[in-house]
């Protein structure tokens, strides 16, 4: 987090923007709500496989290109993104928090006018916590929120990113049910907690953050220096009721071990955030993100109302490491494409303990090394000299998950769990890997049959076009195949087209020179050269002459007199 005091940039994630357009719902009670109505239908798991995952492209003729264009096709590994269960259970809380959020928060209904009152009201008498709890006490919250806590990289951030960005961030209001209804709705609000826990600077990233995505000016307007911070809390909540926030996610939670006195004062700003003025709350943080919760149960007990998930790393037996581990094999860019041995399995999971971070990067140095010396293939050797000289800083770590030596661990915090509070056992999660690797499978089947369609299409389209006279169709086949292979699916297929025409004009321009220089050589050497070319190919001087046109077929020249 960088110093918003001094205005510099912070980082925020920021998806899309767009204009309303409301949907008929299905459950009874989301009805009649603009915020509810106007957010993406409640999303399927083959959707959810679908949109989370992300594959990294690495074709055959990447595998063959030079060494020097492979060290960077393979950090295209960094790209992968596996669905899990977790991040299904995820998606379906998180899709659940910001529905229920705001049905308390009707923008048409007049208790939503009546909490912005309230709100301004104590906004300009800088009231504090207990006068904001007694004021809003009649006005009732549906808001819920979710803790989620998990050792580091072990992919917490990027789930919750991936997943906020299925949703639309800025939804514009103009009108509802044929009246005029001008409201901004911001669906989504990712920040990071400071690292030094202080309450100010979060609520001067929330103000930046707003001005960012809305090109307001709330940082210069509430976030002076001189301002005090129940004030900045006040105007923070007000905004966050006036924009309908449908979630707010605070990331890197611990960092609120090093406050000095803000810790509980921000954990009740968050309790009153959902509680109160009923905007829903993701809390994110690594393992050390449990003491913050220890002594306080009205807190955690809030900070988990819709569930606490505790991420733990995957285990070496379970179906969700093999089937992650099956997937990310695929992206190999080595000429020898080494197979998932059973032994090749056993070394990767000891280096890697089944932190999905750490597995990648694995990956990723071990085909850097291989082509450094050479190999071009991975070994158990190899992956064991990788994670020795490579990942040196975490072999402490990795020793003492391995060893599941529990003194060791708790030198560690952020890679230390209470295994007791593990909420996503791998009991429970049996059924529903299974079904991902099912939906995933099938995906796969789909892109598969996608691409062969649209091969089809590109063959039949630049033959009909009649100008590659030529090429012939086992090479506009050829042509079309690699261009599907390399270009994302996604991709809309007139441009996939146009580049095929392009491609498909190059070749047709070369093998047209090729065999200008070809007849060439035909009229100077004559049928001695055609002779020699047929010797040296170990073919028949007849077959040679006549594909040259000195030899004519009888039955073709005789059906053709008349």
């Amino acid at each position: 987090m960088r110093n918003v005091m001094n205005n510099e940039r912070i980082i925020i994630l920021k998806g899309d923007s767009e204009l309303a357009n409301y949907k008929k719902q299905e459950i009874e009670e989301y009805g009649g709500n603009p915020f509810i109505e106007a957010l993406p239908h409640i999303f399927t798991e083959d959707e959810v496989v679908d949109r989370f995952t992300v594959f990294p492209v690495i074709s055959n003729e990447d595998r063959i290109k030079a060494t020097n264009l492979r060290y960077h096709i393979i950090k295209r590994a960094k790209n992968f993104i596996q669905p899990l269960p977790s991040h299904i259970t995820l998606e379906r809380r998180l899709s659940i928090l910001i529905r229920r959020g705001y049905l308390a928060r009707n923008p048409i209904d007049k208790t939503f006018l009546q909490r912005l009152r309230i709100l301004n009201d104590l906004r300009a008498e800088n009231a504090d916590d207990k006068e904001l709890n007694n004021k809003m006490n009649n006005i009732r919250s549906t808001a819920d929120s979710i803790s989620i806590i998990g050792i580091s990289g072990i992919g917490k951030t990027t789930a919750i990113e991936r997943l906020l960005l299925m949703y639309p961030q800025i939804i514009k209001h103009e009108e509802y049910k044929g009246e005029l209804f001008s409201r901004t709705q911001l669906v989504w609000l990712k920040i990071d907690c400071p690292y030094d826990g202080s309450l100010a600077t979060l609520c001067k990233s929330f103000f930046k953050a707003i001005d960012d995505l809305l090109g307001t000016r709330y940082l210069e307007k509430f976030g002076y220096t001189n301002r005090v911070t129940s004030s900045m809390m006040l105007h923070m909540t007000t905004l966050a009721s006036m924009y309908g926030i449908g979630v707010l996610v605070i990331d890197e939670i611990q960092h609120l071990l090093n406050a000095k006195n803000d810790m509980e004062d921000m954990l009740n700003f968050f309790v009153t955030l959902s509680n109160t003025v009923g905007i829903p709350t993701v809390l994110i943080g690594t393992s050390k993100a449990q003491q913050i919760f220890k002594g306080n149960f009205r807190q955690t007990r809030r900070a988990a109302s819709e569930g606490s998930i505790m991420w733990d790393r995957m285990e070496k037996e379970s179906p969700e490491w093999e089937f992650f581990l099956e997937t990310l094999w695929d992206f190999q860019a080595l000429k020898y494409k080494t197979p998932l041995m059973p032994d090749i399995k056993d070394v990767f999971y000891d280096n890697c303990q089944g932190i999905t971070a750490v597995a990648v990067n694995l990956f990723i140095l071990a085909q850097e090394r291989a082509l450094s010396d050479g190999e071009e293939k991975i070994t158990t050797k190899l992956l064991r000299t990788t994670a020795k000289e490579d990942l040196a800083m975490l072999q402490p770590m990795i020793k003492a998950l391995r060893n599941n030596n529990q003194f060791e661990i708790m030198k560690y915090e952020d890679i230390s769990l209470n295994l007791d509070d593990i909420a996503f056992k791998h009991s429970r999660n049996l059924e529903l890997t299974g079904k991902i690797e099912e939906l995933f499978k099938e995906r796969k089947k789909t892109l598969e049959l996608k691409r062969r369609d649209i091969v089809e299409n590109l063959v039949m389209d630049l033959c009909e076009i009649g100008i590659f006279d030529k090429l012939n169709n086992i090479e506009i086949r050829k042509l079309s195949e690699k261009i599907v292979e390399r270009e994302p699916l996604e991709k809309a297929y007139n441009s996939i087209k146009a580049l095929a025409i392009k491609k498909a004009m190059e070749l047709n321009e070369k093998v047209g020179r090729t065999l200008n220089c070809e007849d060439k050589r035909l009229k100077s050497g004559g049928l001695l050269h055609l002779y020699e070319k047929a010797i040296d190919a170990k073919q028949h001087p007849y077959e040679i002459l006549k594909q040259n046109g000195f030899i004519k077929a009888p039955i073709e020249e005789f059906l053709k007199v008349n």
